[in-house]
């Protein structure tokens, strides 16, 4: 984009647009700037959207609720029951041996088997499959903010382009009207050769600006085709390859709103969003060192069974209530959760340097709007005195008395008045929009 930009004629004011240009994102609309494609051609707010449509990113939203569906469902099954089978066959150096014979008991034998069927069900887990249901919506709300961070940047690409295709066509416009006001001259320059008052290299001079202009013209066209074409690409319609671009309209309350907007960027909700993970992760710790009980119920077969004085296979069960109790979890309980705490304060540290940056941006931002309608009070008058210096330069030259290298300067510096006002009208819209941007308030 940067080359692209650089192929742009160069005027004094040129660095200031382009980069006004650059900043500009997710215009929202000013006046009637429609969200469709219409018979009068794209507005940006139906290009931002189709390209946030068309950005295959935009299926990570279905990518991330899947997976949220499938972490709170894997911890919702923490509450039914568990089963586990488990079998064994040893042999042993010795058994345990009543040291008197007595009728109807034999000794065990050294080779010994047993198959156990065990169900357990959670009764209270110290909150540790809710922490885990907190867990995975607060990750699936950071993965969901960030991703909408990540499109949001999406928009200024598409804007990039299309304020620059603005720019573009504006330049075609005055470049057209140089073009014609050449011909005018030359037409005129050639009858005052005739006459003798101008000179074949005067007429030399104006041919040298129209190939000028028309080279001009030329690199413009290229260059513009190339922004629209990446913009087709971009919004997924071949309409924007052809298709008139609508300008926004600047509204009187555009304007004179912008003191009361608000930062509702999405950095903001993503930082919070990851305060919040921080917070629900604190939950699970605690949740880690508290008690848990649970039913039991064991079923078996095997040689002994639960009589040891029995030397034969037989079935067997067992129930009741466990309490299981970690306490290692206590010894990095206090850190983890300081962690935790160090993180959420970092966290809120990046938001504060988010928000600065942010009021820094748009101070600068508001005060090149001021700059810009002050610029475009006086252009009017500009382009109104121009036009009468080079009338009078061309009466001067009908009668001899200035050089048409003089009326080409004149020329020059109304058409350029003329492309200023243009341009500060595509600047005044940008820095609005940028402002409006920075804070995203539509």
């Amino acid at each position: 984009m940067k080359l692209l930009y650089n192929k742009l004629p160069n005027f004094p004011w040129g660095g200031t647009l382009l980069t006004l240009c650059l900043l500009a994102i997710g215009f929202t609309g000013y006046g009637q700037n429609s969200r469709k494609a219409t018979a009068t051609g794209l507005s940006l707010d139906y290009c931002v959207e189709k390209a946030v449509s068309n950005y295959p990113m935009v299926k990570q939203y279905g990518l991330i609720e899947k997976t949220e569906a499938f972490n709170l469902s894997n911890a919702s099954k923490g509450y039914l029951p568990q089963f586990s089978l488990s079998a064994r066959a040893t042999y042993q150096s010795e058994v345990t041996q009543i040291p008197v014979s007595m009728p109807g008991i034999t000794p065990l034998n050294k080779d010994q088997y047993q198959a156990v069927l065990e169900l357990n069900q959670t009764i209270w887990d110290g909150g540790a499959i809710e922490s885990q249901k907190k867990a995975a919506k607060a990750a699936s709300e950071v993965e969901k903010r960030k991703n909408e961070t990540d499109l949001y940047a999406l928009r200024e690409r598409v804007n990039q382009l299309f304020f620059g295709i603005l720019l573009l066509e504006e330049q075609i416009v005055q470049n057209g009207l140089l073009q014609k006001e050449l011909n005018t001259n030359y037409k005129k320059v050639s009858a005052y050769l005739q006459n003798g008052v101008a000179t074949k290299p005067d007429l030399d001079a104006i041919k040298v600006e129209q190939l000028k202009a028309a080279q001009r013209r030329e690199e413009l066209m290229m260059t513009g085709k190339t922004f629209r074409e990446m913009l087709a690409v971009m919004i997924g319609d071949s309409l924007a390859i052809n298709g008139n671009l609508i300008k926004p309209q600047i509204a009187a309350e555009s304007v004179n709103g912008l003191n009361n907007l608000s930062n509702n960027r999405p950095e903001l909700k993503f930082f919070d969003a990851q305060k919040g993970l921080y917070t629900s992760q604190e939950s699970a710790v605690r949740a880690s060192v508290m008690p848990k009980f649970n039913l039991f119920m064991q079923g078996g077969y095997g040689n002994p069974g639960l009589n040891m004085l029995k030397n034969e296979f037989s079935p067997y069960y067992i129930t009741g209530v466990r309490l299981a109790w970690n306490f290692g979890a206590f010894y990095t309980q206090k850190n983890t959760l300081r962690k935790l705490e160090v993180n959420r304060q970092s966290v809120e540290l990046q938001k504060e340097t988010f928000l600065f940056n942010s009021r820094l941006l748009s101070t600068q931002q508001k005060n090149e709007i001021d700059k810009l309608s002050r610029q475009l009070g006086s252009d009017e008058e500009i382009i109104s005195l121009r036009h009468s210096i080079k009338v009078a330069a061309e009466v001067k030259v009908e009668n001899g008395t200035l050089s048409v290298s003089d009326l080409i300067r004149e020329i020059n510096a109304e058409n350029l008045a003329l492309q200023e006002k243009a341009f500060h009208e595509i600047q005044l819209l940008s820095a609005i929009h940028s402002f409006k941007t920075t804070l995203n308030e539509n």
